[in-house]
């Protein structure tokens, strides 16, 4: 399916307003890390290493089922423009299916993400595997 295919659903605010639309409920937004989550873990330091990065176990398998479940697949990486052609060719090489790219993810970990839509962050652990349900303390925002 292609990306601009997929079913928005149109949302209304208490004033009766359209606001941005979300996917539905069965349709996830991966985004995924590539160095250290998909691949050996490369810093942008040394870009002559990112062709020949070695793949994760299970990565291609996972994020291809993903794909083809429907669900909207973007790799979200710390690499900058100056990298995107050589990531490009790694992904295709390796046979990756996704729907875009984000380069210039800021480095350094420790992630707030702040959005008014639902995040649900998963840490990469060293394998991909089914996802469960887990519940932990989260820092939110007081009502």
């Amino acid at each position: 399916m292609n990306l601009n295919d997929k079913p928005l659903q149109t949302i209304y605010n208490e004033k009766g307003e359209t606001i941005s639309p979300v996917l539905p409920a069965e349709i996830k937004n991966f985004l995924i890390d590539i160095d250290g989550t998909i691949c050996d873990d490369i810093p942008n330091e040394e870009p002559e290493r990112m062709g020949t990065a070695e793949i994760y176990p299970d990565a291609l398998e996972f994020v291809n089922k993903w794909y083809d479940e429907g669900h909207i697949i973007f790799f979200f990486t710390s690499r900058t423009e100056a990298h995107r052609e050589i990531t490009e060719k790694w992904l295709a090489e390796h046979g990756f299916k996704y729907h875009g790219m984000i380069m210039g993810k800021p480095r350094g970990g420790n992630y707030h993400w702040i959005d008014n839509h639902i995040v649900r962050a998963t840490q990469f652990k060293g394998k991909f595997t089914d996802m469960v349900l887990r519940s932990h303390d989260i820092e939110v925002f007081l009502p």
